[in-house]
């Protein structure tokens, strides 16, 4: 028997029993589908990240002050101050003080990202409006609430109007909006557009915490990075006295933690997908083996006829190996259709489509197919013509 004839048997008996072959190879559907659906959300919401931090340019540095082993805190002043005396190599310096706030505008109120920071940030993360004003020295001098919204929020709470002169509450604080940030990530709830900017001082003061523990530095130029991170580590390792109190870190590094990140995101989602089909494999197995009890005498009168134990198998391994195949097709099609419908439809993220995953993915049912259905094969191969005669 030829592996043609194989094929031919192996599809006969799937199309015979259409529920039963539905449902056994549903675990390699569902593994194959959230792989390639978790691998697109993942290297979406990657590309996205990565191309605004890319955005920002190559001469970004960021400071986070832990304050470890040290009661010293340092001001917004004090390295504006140090920035201004080496202007050379830095350009330009603001603090960043954020949190998860509650907004209400009218009857309307929704959570979001509240950052206090001064009217550098517009500059330093390229962060500018599209109506109104950003953020300026006065708002952060005479401690004014006024707010700059993205556009999620203007959306959300001004539907219909012009946001700009308005007020709206800030746990519970009435701040007075001057100005709508420019979309950038063009979505409804976007990170990015989803976020208030106050003035840093009144920040502190809603907040109920006075210290700022983050700033966000531009360099002077992609050539003055370097120089720039080793004087603000000397200049924070004097004040703090060591350089666990706090990290300096540029784009690139900031890069390259979102890779590590990504990366073992990545082979988290391979081993829950792993599992998922291991799963499906051990259902294919136990199938598989009931397959060869019902067929045991079919197997019987095969072998008297004269074929062989290898035909037995491939015929065995080959059912078990189109199961798997069309279980990883039709895997493949969920889950594009979760890339288009759902992340892409409730525009969570912009997912991407890997060929690679895919090719992947089917490659592993097959492998699965190969590795659950030796078992039965093996079994079915194995079984003396006589005795599979007298089966009952």
């Amino acid at each position: 028997m030829g592996f043609f004839q194989a094929y031919k048997m192996a599809l006969k008996s799937i199309s015979g029993n259409k529920v039963r072959a539905f449902l056994t190879m549903l675990g390699v559907i569902i593994g194959v589908g959230s792989v390639i659906t978790a691998v697109a959300f993942a290297q979406g919401s990657t590309k996205s990240i990565t191309d605004s931090i890319e955005g920002l340019g190559s001469n970004l540095i960021s400071i986070n002050i832990t304050g470890r082993n040290s009661n010293r805190n340092i001001t917004y002043d004090e390295l504006k101050t140090f920035a201004d005396e080496n202007s050379k190599d830095i350009s330009m310096i603001a603090p960043v003080v954020n949190g998860s706030m509650t907004l209400k505008a009218g009857t309307k109120s929704r959570n979001t990202t509240v950052v206090g920071t001064s009217e550098e940030y517009e500059y330093i993360r390229s962060r500018h409006v599209q109506s109104g004003r950003f953020i300026l020295s006065f708002d952060n001098d005479y401690k004014l609430k006024t707010a700059v919204i993205g556009t999620a929020v203007a959306n959300d709470l001004f539907t219909g109007q012009n946001p700009v002169g308005q007020t709206l509450k800030i746990n519970g604080q009435v701040f007075k909006v001057v100005g709508v940030l420019q979309q950038i990530d063009g979505g409804h709830d976007s990170s990015s557009d989803d976020q208030v900017i106050i003035p840093v001082t009144v920040a502190q003061r809603l907040s109920k915490n006075g210290r700022i523990s983050n700033f966000t530095v531009q360099a002077a130029d992609a050539v003055s990075v370097e120089t720039a991170m080793a004087k603000l580590n000397v200049y924070l390792t004097g004040i703090y006295g060591s350089a666990d109190a706090f990290t300096v870190t540029n784009q690139a590094q900031m890069l390259s933690t979102l890779n590590s990140i990504t990366d073992t995101l990545m082979v988290v989602l391979g081993g829950i997908a792993a599992i998922s089909l291991i799963v499906g494999g051990i259902g294919i197995m136990n199938i598989m083996l009931v397959s060869v009890t019902e067929r045991t005498r079919e197997i019987g009168i095969r072998k008297a006829i004269g074929a062989k134990r290898k035909n037995i198998l491939i015929q065995f391994l080959i059912e078990a190996i189109m199961i798997t195949g069309i279980g990883g097709v039709l895997g493949i099609l969920i889950g594009l259709f979760c890339i288009r419908f759902i992340i892409g439809g409730f525009n969570i993220t912009t997912p991407v489509y890997s060929p690679f995953w895919m090719l992947l993915s089917f490659g592993i049912s097959l492998g699965v197919g190969v590795i659950f259905g030796m078992f039965p094969a093996y079994k079915a191969a194995r079984l003396n013509p006589i005795e599979a005669l007298r089966f009952e």
